[in-house]
């Protein structure tokens, strides 16, 4: 494993580079997330329960659930923030092998689909960016990444970005 030192170093690396690009820390998580609007008129519990339906269709198993918000309320007092929870899901098949090929990838799982109003009252449902096609440039085997393990990590991908599609969209 990298030291802290390495990391650090890393990490500052790309920062003129992501600087150059003028991207500000907004515009970076954006570049690491998924993210869909959910359509005008479904309501925030809509969408939770589009998304949950649809994930059952997929084997994908909710493993569990932090209503953020709740804890907002109750620890600042502040009912003002927009209601945000967060779901994980997890496919269970799919985890237990990428965990044979790449343990330290646990930190991932389960995977997490976030559910959120801005502040306009608008609805999003939000995840990290799982898309693969960045190793379809470089030789992912010398990598480490197996074919086996990309066919998992885009499966996983593909279901979860499927889950997200349908909340927000409102499919029942």
């Amino acid at each position: 494993a990298p030291t802290p030192e390495e990391k650090q170093k890393f990490m500052k690396s790309m920062l003129p580079q992501l600087n150059s690009m003028g991207l500000n820390l907004r515009d970076i998580m954006n570049f690491m997330t998924t993210k869909y609007q959910a359509k005008p008129g479904l309501s925030f519990d809509d969408v939770v329960t589009s998304m949950t339906l649809r994930a059952n269709q997929l084997n994908l198993k909710q493993v569990g659930h932090s209503p953020m918000i709740k804890d907002i309320q109750a620890v600042l007092g502040d009912m003002s923030t927009p209601r945000m929870e967060v779901f994980h899901f997890c496919d269970i098949e799919a985890g237990r092998e990428i965990m044979k090929l790449v343990p330290e990838s646990i930190v991932y799982l389960p995977c997490r689909i976030a559910v959120m109003e801005d502040a306009q009252k608008n609805i999003w449902v939000l995840t990290l960016d799982w898309d693969t096609a960045w190793l379809d440039g470089v030789n992912s085997t010398q990598m480490g990444v197996s074919p086996e393990m990309t066919r998992l990590a885009k499966k996983i991908r593909d279901n979860m970005d499927n889950v997200m599609r349908a909340a927000a969209n409102g499919e029942l």
